[in-house]
This record gives structure tokens, sequence and C-alpha cells, in this order.
């Protein structure tokens, strides 16, 4: 019989954590030791679905009282149902349908659900896709990243070759699994502030933070000129398919001498070679929910042979909401 539990941290923690690591669509960004570092700007509501007293089922979420919302998850890049190696898709339906129900008995008017996109799954894991499709979820937003498949990339296109060739010449140098992360965020606030009037999503505290609790997922590598002296960099969240391009920032001298193009050259051969890896990911090229498309960046990055994948988000009415509408 299924059971389902609101998330308690001195009781569920290290099991939670452990099913993160053995699930076939969840990556370390759904673990406890990355959820918790802004657990003070979010009231956890998140859930603990059993069978015969194991675990067949997480869903990461926090709630807003304010518009009786549970999102899943707010302070996430994605979130949804977590589930294990062969849960077949009635499995998902029921556990969806008890996970709704749950919230909806106790006020709960819609969730957000943002979707973790196939490319970070191990095994196929899109039951949840059709779920949402049944219980009538409207598509709330959906924004364009930009892919390279590591086993068959698309060539670089000449221009981004030329740019190559330039940073090669001038005697750039890469420098993988970098330590000068701090002297990274200088320069990726500087532009943040004076491109976009904004901040990085983390502070330096806090990705030096994660860096310590996930050291073989949160990478830094850089470029610098002949001289050592760096001239751009980017994050690199390496989960277990997917190298995902976290943040990026070159400084004027490195934006003038291609120094980003000649990183990336060498990212793309790097991550190739080591073969857990099937998908380079550059990220979203898309602002206020995929309304605004910055079609120079998308440009960019297709011509480093990426084409074009969605991080969609869906609300649900739960009021509307069938106890079992499936069957």
């Amino acid at each position: 019989m299924t059971e389902l539990f609101p998330y308690k941290d001195s009781d569920h923690r290290e099991d939670w954590n452990r099913f993160v690591r053995e699930s076939v669509n969840a990556t370390f960004l759904l673990d406890r030791n990355y959820m918790d570092y802004h657990k003070d700007r979010f009231s956890d509501c998140s859930l603990v679905l059993t069978n015969n007293n194991r675990i067949i089922g997480l869903f990461p979420a926090n709630a807003t009282k304010s518009d009786a919302c549970i999102y899943s998850h707010q302070g996430l890049t994605y979130g949804g149902l977590i589930v294990g190696n062969g849960t077949t898709s009635s499995e998902v339906f029921k556990m969806l349908d008890a996970i709704c129900a749950y919230y909806k008995n106790i006020g709960f008017k819609k969730l957000i659900y943002k979707e973790i996109p196939s490319i970070y799954h191990s095994y196929p894991s899109a039951a949840d896709q059709y779920w949402l499709f049944r219980a009538q979820a409207l598509l709330k937003s959906r924004s364009i990243s930009s892919v390279v498949p590591l086993n068959t990339p698309l060539p670089f296109s000449n221009l981004r070759q030329r740019k190559i060739k330039k940073a090669a010449c001038a005697g750039h140098i890469v420098k993988l699994n970098d330590s000068s992360l701090e002297a990274f965020w200088g320069l990726l606030t500087e532009n943040l502030l004076k491109n976009h009037h904004t901040h990085p999503v983390h502070t330096l505290q806090e990705i030096i933070h994660l860096k310590n609790k996930f050291p073989l997922n949160i990478r830094f590598h850089s470029v610098a000129d002949s001289n050592n002296a760096m001239l751009g960099g980017c994050v690199v969240y390496e989960t277990k398919n997917v190298a995902h391009i976290q943040y990026i920032a070159a400084n004027a001298k490195g934006k003038d001498s291609c120094a980003l193009d000649l990183l990336f050259y060498e990212l793309t051969y790097y991550y190739r070679q080591l073969n857990n890896f099937k998908y380079l990911d550059y990220g979203i090229s898309t602002e206020d929910g995929g309304n605004v498309l910055n079609n120079g960046l998308l440009f960019q990055k297709e011509g480093f042979g990426a084409r074009a994948i969605c991080y969609d988000t869906y609300e649900l009415n739960l009021q509307n909401l069938s106890e079992s509408f499936y069957t």
C-alpha cells in the first residue's frame, strides 16, 4: 500500500539523498545538501512516498501561503516527481494523484510543476508529462536551452572556428578544473550588474559552500592569456548524463580576443572524452518564462553545434482535479 508523508529532516534526510542518487530522473540539485543552502527563503512542503516502508518516490516542493500554491520547486531549476528504476507509468499516475489529493485536502489551490528535462534522465521517465496532460495542466512557461549531443556533435560554425583560431593564436590557455573561482565571481558579478542590473543567483559564499559539498559535481573552468591573467570562465554543473554550463563570464579583453570560444571548444572535447557524459547543455537563452528570446545568445550557442530543448513549467488547478482521472 502506498503511503505519503511530509518530509521531516530528522527522519528522512539520509534516505532522501540516497534515493536521489539512485533515481532515474533526479540530479544533485535535488539532494538535501544542495536544496537546503537557501532553505531560509522557502517554506518546505516536500513529500516522501513509500510502499511497505520502502521509498518509491519523492516530491520536492515549497509552499506559498499568500496564494495557496505549491511549487516544485520555486528555488530550483526543476522539480517534480522523483522515481526509482523500474517505476511503471501507472505507479507514477497513482503517486501524482495521491500528491495532489494531499495538497488539495490541506487547502492548497494550485501546483506549479517544473519538469525535469529528459536529457537528465538515466532511463526514460516521462509518465508525469502524460499525467499533466490528462490533468489539464497549463503550460505556464517554456524556456529554450541549447544542447550538444556529445556522441554525435555537429561541427562548429565557420564564424566560431575563426574565433577559436584567433584566441589560440593569441596564446590563450584553457585551465580545466581551475581553483580561481573567487576572482571569476567578481568578474561575473560586475558583468551582470553592468549589463543586466542583476546579480548571480548564488552569492560567492553560497557557491563556495555548494562546491565544497559537491566537489565532483560543481567545476570551474577558465581561460587565461599568455601572462596567466584570467580572461573569463564558466561554472559547470556535472550530473549523471549532462555537463550544464551554469555561469559564463569574460572581461573586455577576453571578449575582444574570443577567449570563451576557445574555452567552449576545449570543453566540448574534454566532456566527449569522459564517456559518462551524453550532453553539454549551454543553458537557456530566454527571459520572462520564455516570452523574451535573446536571439544573439541563441545564435552564439548554436554556432557551437548546440540545438534546442525546452525547460517546461506547468500550472495545475488542484480544485478542479478529480481523485483518479486517468483510469
